[in-house]
């Protein structure tokens, strides 16, 4: 799922909870699907970041330098 869908996802989750209509096993059920989704997001903006920062840097001379971005674990 791209990162667009994901969010999309994560704000109807938060409007069911919001709504307070939910049992408390299908709360905990969205609870849970909405922190693995905020993670997937918080990486995949982080991982953008790190793309746009390895790509900005210039080097003395004004020439960009670049390299392969790996996701440090």
């Amino acid at each position: 799922m791209d990162f667009e869908k994901k969010l999309s996802r994560l704000e109807e989750i938060v409007m069911k909870m919001e709504g307070g209509d939910l049992t408390l096993e299908d709360s905990l059920k969205f609870f849970e699907e909405g922190v693995k989704l905020s993670r997937e997001c918080n990486t995949q903006l982080a991982q953008a970041e790190q793309k746009v920062k390895l790509l900005l840097s210039v080097d003395a001379n004004g020439k960009a330098e670049t390299e392969d971005f790996q996701i440090k674990e």
